[in-house]
């Protein structure tokens, strides 16, 4: 039945001309279909078609009619472009307001999709100032002519941290496929609620460190030095450690 159905869908106005042809000739429904390769109930309802409006073209079905023009599809993503955390209901009731149809959230969702706008969630980054971004800039031009056997002695950390609940909240942002990292996609944020883990790691040429966990409490100066540079950084004779600890320009420590 399905493939009747595509059938009848694909019939062009040619072919539908030719069967009302052989069925006012005097054939019956069930040869002419069997001739077309059609089911007899397409052929029948063709008939009754050409019987009751005089004609066996299929009338084009304007279905249900859109509740957006062009211009308020643009305005939509315009909207969503413009501030990205708005949701589909807030974007359907300003658009409602200003054209003064009622336009739904589904609609706005559907019309957002056309416009290569989806929801998904931010990515969230720790913020720096412009003083962060002087001194990394700064960093790495004292750096750029480094050789390897340079770089092998220095040892480059980091600390991560991880939440044990979500720090979301929910908040969703529109954005098109492939530009998860693109600034405008990006939520700055350096403050986590509930419980976390810090994890501190470290990598240099031809060798890496442990992951360290380290248990709950504030991470000082002191603790720092007792729970990584000593039982790590010594291990490694690294003389330089490249660390953004405290999520502050990077920063040379001797360990001694």
């Amino acid at each position: 039945m399905a493939n009747n159905q595509s059938v009848r869908r694909h019939l062009d106005a040619f072919t539908r001309g030719r069967i009302i042809g052989k069925l006012e000739e005097g054939r019956s429904v069930t040869s002419v279909a069997a001739e077309f390769g059609i089911a007899h109930s397409i052929v029948s309802r063709l008939w009754r078609q050409f019987q009751t409006t005089g004609t066996a073209i299929r009338g084009l079905s304007s279905g249900r009619p859109r509740g957006t023009t062009p211009a308020d599809d643009q305005y939509i993503v315009l909207q969503a472009r413009r501030n990205r955390r708005q949701t589909a209901g807030e974007i359907a009731r300003h658009t409602t307001q200003v054209t003064g149809r009622p336009i739904s959230r589904f609609t706005v969702t559907r019309r957002l999709h056309g416009g290569g706008l989806f929801a998904r969630r931010p990515v969230r980054c720790v913020p720096l100032t412009p003083a962060h971004r002087r001194r990394r800039s700064l960093w790495c031009r004292e750096h750029q002519n480094w050789r390897d056997n340079e770089w092998e002695r220095v040892l480059f950390t980091d600390e991560s941290r991880f939440s044990l609940s979500s720090d979301s909240h929910r908040i969703l942002i529109w954005r098109e496929r492939g530009s998860r990292n693109h600034p405008s996609n990006i939520i700055e944020r350096d403050r986590y609620g509930g419980r976390g883990v810090l994890v501190w790691g470290g990598i240099m040429l031809g060798s890496r460190t442990d992951l360290h966990i380290f248990d709950a409490g504030s991470v000082n100066g002191t603790r720092y030095c007792n729970e990584i540079l000593l039982p790590y950084v010594r291990l490694l004779e690294a003389p330089w450690v490249c660390s953004s600890f405290s999520w502050t320009t990077m920063h040379h420590v001797i360990a001694q």
